[in-house]
């Protein structure tokens, strides 16, 4: 069975030199982690083979930075692509702190590169939320473009720290509260339905948003927010329509069943795509984890190959050389 995966990283040395948050939270990785990272090459495509991914679409890691910036490291993956064009495709960078900029690097990185759309983190570094209208020129690009959209986790600001996550613990685990134990996929799920309660998806009704982790705990909570979204003023589209068709989610970082049943159980299988969030989690785990799945009979028949490829040919307009 081929693999498409779609939340799968590196970083960039301009981005390291350029941004110290970004140094800051590279320095959390054990130095394993920051290889694979860095690596756009022959060990890289090693670690693919030893999971079945046949194509690998990268993005680069956390960092508020400058268009400058995100224009070397866009380039940079440019080339790593160009090298491998079979094997590796590419989301790109974008300087959110500038949306018209934001929005004239996805269209170079799309129309030059063939970048296959962007990952963009759940908020700026500050803690600011995209539902702000300054931010739609970018979505209005992606839909113009026909691009996807991901909404990636993002590390809490100092004041989110402060205020929902210190507390009488040591702040290790503060930290672990405040990303990838609880808050990354809170704060993702949050900022899905900021977008949907100001209006986005009534502006941009073709927009493609794609989600990691399941859906970022979305799905429990679909038929509960549904109807409270009921009663929000101003919009035309129902929220269960724009989850059918706006958002895609992948199973990125996450190798357990009971939450892969939810997902299933409230998204079409057309919207639902494998990923691992390389380097972070091993393609030999996402391949066991696929293997647990069909076992479990979840997803059978041509669903396996929409789940495993199919699907992310259809989103993202490429087809593997099989």
């Amino acid at each position: 069975m081929p693999f498409i995966t779609l939340e799968e990283h590196y970083i960039s040395p301009h981005v390291s030199a350029a941004s110290q948050p970004a140094r800051e939270h590279y320095a959390l990785f054990p130095p394993p982690t920051i290889t694979k990272l860095e690596c756009l090459d022959t060990p890289r495509i090693h670690d693919m083979d030893a999971g079945q991914v046949s194509l690998q679409v990268i993005s680069h890691g956390p960092g508020d930075v400058p268009p400058q910036v995100c224009r070397q490291a866009n380039d940079d993956l440019a080339s790593a692509v160009a090298r491998h064009p079979r094997r590796l495709a590419a989301f790109a960078m974008l300087p959110m702190t500038e949306p018209d900029a934001a929005a004239e690097e996805l269209t170079r990185c799309v129309t030059e590169h063939g970048f296959l759309g962007a990952l963009v983190e759940n908020h700026l570094h500050d803690g600011t939320f995209y539902d702000d209208q300054r931010f739609w020129p970018v979505f209005a690009i992606a839909e113009q473009l026909d691009v996807p959209i991901y909404i990636h986790p993002a590390f809490a600001s100092e004041a989110m720290l402060q205020t929902h996550h210190r507390g009488n613990y040591d702040d290790s685990v503060a930290l672990a509260l405040s990303a990838f134990g609880w808050s990354w996929h809170t704060e993702t799920g949050l900022h899905v339905l900021r977008l949907y309660a100001s209006g986005l998806f009534d502006r941009f009704p073709r927009l493609k948003i794609l989600l990691g982790h399941m859906g970022e705990m979305l799905p429990f909570q679909l038929d509960r927010v549904c109807a409270v979204s009921e009663r929000w003023p101003g919009l035309r589209r129902k929220l269960r329509d724009v989850w059918r068709h706006n958002i895609y989610v992948t199973t990125s970082g996450m190798f357990s069943l009971p939450p892969l049943a939810c997902l299933l159980q409230t998204t079409s299988i057309d919207h639902v795509l494998y990923s691992v969030d390389y380097p972070f989690s091993s393609n030999e785990r996402g391949l066991q984890f696929f293997e647990e799945v069909k076992k479990s009979g979840l997803i059978a028949g041509e669903d396996l190959d929409r789940f495993a490829y199919k699907n992310a040919e259809t989103l993202l307009g490429v087809k593997l050389d099989l």
